[in-house]
């Protein structure tokens, strides 16, 4: 009889599919599709709401605001983004690679978000709440808050990665490895069934583990 698989299982990321060549756009149009392409010119305001982006390349840039409200993007590459702010709401992601960078605010509330990997990038807030989230690699990121209220994660690994804050309540998990996140506080530790923590990790949340079953430890 063969064995169930070790859990937690690791996130199924693979890299964007992009071909060789691709064309130039210079800046995105809300409701459009933008397909192979390398999109540059990005600045200040810059609008992709409910649009369609195939592979693609956004290069390093810095804006105020990028706005991918309800758009989808499939295998997506974005390299070096500083923004203030991205707003993601209800986005579909996969196969998308954010690498490097700054960003203010990702809120990528109530988004699909499948296959993606956060690499080497630097976040004040980040919010998946109420997001159904598959395979998700976040390696080498450093975020201030993570929020997760009422998200939903299978297949979710941290390495070498910190947070201040998280805030798990109301958050299901499946195969959440939270081993490489080096997280100060969580706001909700009973939501962490179905995560994987180490044994030190485990020992620093202890008198929370406590508090959330009614124990009272005493010296």
């Amino acid at each position: 009889m063969a064995r169930p698989p070790a859990r937690p299982l690791p996130p199924r990321v693979l890299p964007p599919d992009l071909p060789p060549d691709l064309g130039e756009i210079v800046g995105f149009t809300p409701r459009e599709e933008h397909f192979r392409a390398r999109i540059t010119g990005l600045g200040g305001e810059s609008d992709a709401s409910h649009s369609d982006i195939t592979e693609c390349v956004v290069v390093a840039a810095s804006v105020d605001r990028l706005d991918v409200t309800g758009a989808t993007l499939v295998d997506v590459r974005i390299d070096e983004l500083r923004a203030t702010a991205v707003h993601g709401r209800e986005a579909r992601l996969r196969r998308v690679r954010l690498s490097g960078g700054r960003i203010g605010t990702l809120d990528l509330t109530a988004a699909g978000v499948d296959e993606v990997e956060l690499r080497g990038v630097r976040i004040d807030y980040l919010t998946l709440g109420g997001a159904k989230v598959a395979d998700l690699l976040v390696a080498g990121c450093t975020i201030a808050t993570l929020d997760l209220p009422q998200a939903t994660l299978s297949r979710v690994r941290f390495d070498d990665s910190r947070a201040d804050e998280v805030d798990t309540r109301g958050m299901r998990a499946d195969s959440l490895d939270l081993r490489g996140l080096d997280a100060a506080a969580y706001l909700d530790v009973g939501s962490l069934r179905g995560a994987t923590l180490s044994t030190w990790q485990v020992e620093q949340l202890a008198p929370a583990f406590a508090g959330a079953l009614g124990v009272d430890v005493q010296d």
